[in-house]
């Protein structure tokens, strides 16, 4: 697990690790994981029949320990019957909430993975959102932690690279959530021996 209260040359290393990532991207990858982002935002406004922010937060709400397939289908599904189902309990919760009206950044640990999603989806030009999954911590520190704990849901590891992704981003020059996705397109592909 990272520190929490990370040193300089942490950190550059991690911002490091992202940009080469982001080097080893082929063309396609990068094409893709630029459009991540601007596909999910359509999904989300065609579901909840141009209520992006609803349609996003409930994706949000329903994403945790979800493929993105079974994330849309759940979510897809939310819409057409009103109310939630096939998720755990509090995910549910959530995402009744927000069917219900009442606004995501209300609902949402908007500190963390599933709020920054929120953001993410709602406006993919956000250049302060990132989503630091299993797979962005992994990237950054150039391992593959499998099952083990990397510690995102304390706040200041997952600040701490979060600001390595947008280091990354500013030195790239794309926003933030772009390089979380071309790098997860990357690393995504890459581990499954494509």
């Amino acid at each position: 697990m990272i520190p929490v209260k990370s040193t300089e040359e942490q950190r550059t290393a991690y911002t490091q690790a992202i940009i080469e990532k982001w080097t080893t991207a082929t063309p396609d990858q990068r094409r893709r994981g630029r459009e991540w982002y601007i596909r999910a935002h359509n999904f989300a406004a065609h579901i909840a029949a141009g209520e992006i922010g609803k349609g996003a937060g409930v994706l949000a709400a329903l994403s945790a320990n979800k493929s993105w397939t079974e994330n849309c289908r759940l979510a897809r599904k939310a819409f057409a019957d009103g109310k939630a189902s096939g998720h755990v309990r509090d995910a549910l919760t959530k995402a009744n909430r927000i069917l219900a009206g009442t606004d995501p950044s209300q609902v949402l640990p908007m500190h963390i993975k599933t709020g920054c999603f929120y953001m993410c989806i709602a406006d993919p030009a956000n250049t302060e959102a990132v989503v630091i999954d299993r797979h962005a911590h992994d990237i950054a520190v150039r391992e593959i932690y499998g099952q083990r704990d990397r510690g995102l849901g304390a706040a200041g590891r997952y600040n701490v690279l979060a600001d390595c992704y947008r280091a990354a981003a500013q030195q790239i020059g794309e926003v933030p959530s772009t390089v979380q996705a071309v790098t997860w397109v990357a690393h995504i592909e890459r581990n499954r021996g494509r």
